[in-house]
């Protein structure tokens, strides 16, 4: 199992004292969630190990360090924090005033929240530390939050309810990345729902040289979704599928283990990552915060765009941004804010694949009216049609694929639809043999023919233990079950399965209970 993020980092959640108790009761269950844990000099902090004993360098926290890449939107810059007091200030604050309130009343505006909600939220002291946070020390960046939430809030919701799940998992999202749409860490991982690229590409959020759909907000959303169903559907409580969003279901599933085998959040948190025990803590003071805002005199400042502002259009030909901006007369940092996942400032459509465009919605009917002479236009850059053609085609006709842990040839080829044999060649390669972060190079425009049989019968194999067949129209893997994996680990094998594909598939209602040698049917793409 590959934890969504590598970081080899501690992250310490408490004061100075050397060590702290803290209690908080599941106001569902009554359960008692008192721990000892150990503390730090700064509740929100990683630590460094250095030469020696006690000597130490302080480092933020993701979360902290996405609060501040706030400060560097620069769809914000010029517009001043603002508060509207006559409408929002309900209890008469003045403006630079900063509301605190005993423990009693956090507890039980927390333990009123908890009720409408079938995901477990206490109080205690990691809460209280990230209240501070949001509410006090990063007030300022909290009220940006609140903006961006008018923007976001709307779309996550509705997928979040198109799913099933709990309209507070939105809340997630500002944990994850303080709703920054082109956020990202230094572990890799991605926009507003920051994905790493391995586990994006389980959800079908696709990488090229142009696109980057982790940063798109709809499509990370939807991703989200599923990743989080599919956490749940193992651990039946939303605290650990949360945190095994965020350390990966290996990091859990071992906390798991040496808290006794129970599932509950608070009796494994002790054996979590240091950054996932602030995880579940932080979401619920952002769960606090955002609708206790004005409580603690804070106000959302507009973005300058809500999401009734917005709307969308299928792109039909290769289109930069400097075209929209010269033709339309549409500000570019409006195009760039809205459209996240475009790399290098175009739309690279081709013949079979088109993209979607947002743009503020005032701009739609100029752009549909003008939509021909856009795609001809010439930009003062000298940018047209054919220019950014030639370069989508260069850069497909060859690649840099890097090795990564646990691939082999065949599996390179199957992603890249061409022959382990052609791999070979291209790379004057005389065996299989392999090693991760060799640089390979692939051509994944040369020409392939997929092998094509009956059902029953085998059309390929492969190091990885998997076996393809057709049926009809339908291709399926059945992949052999080796010692130690889980759905989570077969599902990240192939493009677009998720764990619920396969358990619904094989008709798997205990996924722990996977035997070696056992074989696993996964219906996979065939092109």
């Amino acid at each position: 199992m590959v934890p969504k993020r590598r970081i080899n980092l501690f992250f310490l959640i408490f004061l100075t004292a050397p060590s702290m108790v803290f209690s908080g009761t599941d106001s569902t269950a009554g359960r008692d969630t008192s721990q000892r844990v150990q503390t730090s000099p700064d509740p929100y902090a990683f630590v460094y190990d250095t030469t020696g004993p006690g000597q130490v360098i302080i480092k933020d926290s993701p979360i902290v360090a996405m609060l501040d890449s706030l400060v560097n939107i620069r769809y914000f810059t010029g517009k001043p924090f603002i508060t509207d007091t006559a409408e929002m200030n309900v209890h008469g604050f003045p403006p630079e005033q900063i509301p605190d309130y005993p423990d009693s009343v956090y507890e039980d505006r927390i333990r009123t929240l908890n009720f409408y909600t079938p995901i477990e939220l206490v109080f205690n002291r990691p809460v209280k530390n990230f209240i501070h946070l949001y509410a006090a020390k990063k007030r300022d960046l909290t009220s940006r939050m609140l903006g961006l939430s008018r923007l976001y809030f709307p779309m996550i919701e509705e997928q979040l309810d198109r799913h099933g799940l709990p309209l507070e998992l939105k809340y997630l999202a500002v944990v994850e990345s303080a709703l920054n749409p082109v956020a990202g860490s230094r572990a890799g991982a991605k926009g507003i729902w920051q994905f790493m690229y391995g586990t994006g590409k389980v959800y079908g959020l696709k990488v090229t040289s142009f696109t980057d759909d982790r940063y798109d907000p709809l499509k990370s959303t939807i991703a989200a979704c599923e990743h989080l169903r599919d956490l749940y559907a193992i651990y039946g409580d939303w605290s650990l599928a949360m945190a095994a969003y965020n350390s990966g279901a290996g990091n859990v599933n071992k906390a798991i283990r040496r808290a006794g085998g129970v599932k509950s959040y608070w009796a494994v948190w002790p054996f979590l990552p240091r950054e996932t025990r602030g995880y579940v803590p932080a979401f619920i003071a952002v769960t606090y915060v955002m609708n206790h805002a004005a409580d603690h005199n804070l106000y959302p400042v507009d973005p300058g765009i809500l999401y009734n502002g917005i709307d969308s259009l299928t792109v039909k030909e290769v289109l930069s941004f400097d075209q929209i901006h010269e033709m339309l007369k549409i500000p570019m940092e409006d195009i760039k804010f809205l459209n996240p996942s475009f790399k290098k400032g175009f739309i690279p459509v081709t013949e079979s694949k088109q993209y979607t465009l947002w743009l503020p919605r005032k701009y739609i009917g100029d752009f549909i009216n003008n939509e021909q002479e856009l795609y001809n236009y010439k930009t003062t850059k000298g940018i047209e049609k054919e220019k950014l053609r030639a370069e989508i085609k260069k850069a497909k006709e060859r690649t840099i694929h890097v090795v990564r842990y646990g691939e082999n040839l065949g599996l390179i080829a199957k992603k890249y639809h061409v022959y382990v044999s052609q791999i070979r060649a291209w790379n004057n390669l005389h065996g299989s043999l392999i090693r991760p972060g060799q640089r390979l190079i692939v051509y994944p425009s040369a020409p392939y023919n997929r092998p094509v049989t009956h059902a029953s019968s085998s059309v390929s194999g492969s190091s990885g233990g998997s076996q393809v067949v057709r049926s009809g129209d339908t291709q399926y893997v059945y992949h052999t079950v080796r010692r130690g994996d889980t759905l989570w680990d077969i599902a990240r094998m192939y493009d677009g399965v998720t764990v619920s594909h396969i358990k619904q598939l094989n008709h798997i209602t205990n996924a722990k209970r996977l035997k070696p040698g056992q074989k696993i049917k996964v219906r996979v793409k065939t092109s």
